[in-house]
């Protein structure tokens, strides 16, 4: 089957159809955009307790049960 030659699409309709398709990509590049800023309005202040954890000695890497036992020599 062969087409009948004579285009069905306008030009008017081709154009309005491309703006539509700009206008989505631009919208979902400002969405993206957003997720990947973080928030400026949230002041996050820390409390006392997370900054006596920041201070301590961090916790040793290895569980007890994991250790090797050391035994005293008789």
């Amino acid at each position: 089957m062969g087409s009948s030659g004579k285009k069905k699409t306008t030009m008017a309709k081709l154009a309005r159809e491309n703006r539509l398709r700009e206008r989505r990509l631009n919208k979902q590049a400002r969405k993206d955009a957003r997720k990947l800023t973080p928030p400026e309005h949230l002041d996050v202040q820390e409390s006392p307790l997370d900054a006596q954890m920041d201070q301590s000695t961090p916790p040793d890497p290895t569980p007890a049960a994991l250790q090797p036992a050391v035994q005293p020599h008789p």
